[in-house]
């Protein structure tokens, strides 16, 4: 019981600090999985009561971003039929592409799309929603949630931030509408994810519930910031969610 509670002493801030931080711009893994780890947990379980706790704080936040009216219905549900889709492509691609290759995408992708967002200073902040018919708006959906998703299975960190910056980018919303979709499309992929742990006994539900706890209340508050204060504070925290996955990704790459 001692061990239990020093684990949970290290993990619960962690998550919630995600749950905040995944609301707001997602990439809320990058800093809730290194937490269960650092507390001693194995890999496997380790992602297990990641997933488990994130999908409830995803859930409360997708809740507060249809409550505040942020939510695209039809496009999030488009992108998160096409996220699960690309999600089981990405996770059978795994077996064939080696996990370096992967990273040295990812080195090279995260400063492309951090300078992309520099110079788009406008990107999101005002909505400049592009006008196309109701097909086109699902297929480009679709395929959002399909490459992504895909990204999701093959790594996984970030996600929720880069499903903000397609929608922003490519439909034209601003960067909250672009979170709430965001959010539908994540859960969806979340719980997915959820499932199959839960049915392969990789959850330790004394670890687990606390934190998914932790992660509904830092979900909750960090949807509200976002409603509350607008695109332009979304903005700030997406340069600090990829320079921190940039980090992750640099010391995977370089020091293990």
């Amino acid at each position: 019981m001692n061990e239990t509670l020093q684990m949970l002493l290290i993990i619960c801030p962690f998550v919630f600090t995600a749950g905040f931080v995944d609301a707001v711009a997602g990439g809320g893994g990058i800093i809730a999985l290194p937490a269960y780890l650092f507390a001693g947990l194995p890999a496997h379980f380790a992602a297990g009561c990641n997933k488990f706790s994130s999908s409830f704080g995803t859930l409360v936040a997708t809740l507060k971003y249809i409550k505040s009216g942020k939510v695209r219905f039809r496009i999030a549900i488009y992108s998160a039929i096409g996220a699960m889709v690309g999600s089981y492509i990405g996770t059978s691609l795994v077996l064939f592409i080696k996990e370096p290759i992967l990273r040295i995408m990812m080195l090279v992708a995260l400063p492309l799309v951090a300078v992309f967002l520099l110079f788009q200073k406008k990107l999101g902040i005002e909505p400049i929603e592009k006008q196309f018919s109701a097909m086109k708006q699902a297929i480009i959906s679709i395929v959002i949630g399909l490459f992504i998703g895909c990204y999701d299975g093959l790594l996984g960190p970030g996600t929720g931030t880069f499903l903000i910056l397609a929608f922003s980018g490519i439909l034209g919303f601003d960067l909250v509408l672009s979170s709430g979709c965001a959010k539908v499309s994540n859960l969806a992929s979340n719980i997915t994810s959820m499932i199959i742990f839960l049915i392969g006994g990789k959850v330790l539900f004394l670890l687990a519930i606390p934190a998914a706890a932790c992660s509904m209340f830092g979900g909750y508050l960090g949807a509200r910031f976002a409603v509350k204060h607008g695109a332009k504070f979304v903005r700030y925290i997406m340069f600090v969610v990829l320079g921190l996955l940039f980090i992750k990704t640099a010391y995977d790459f370089f020091i293990r």
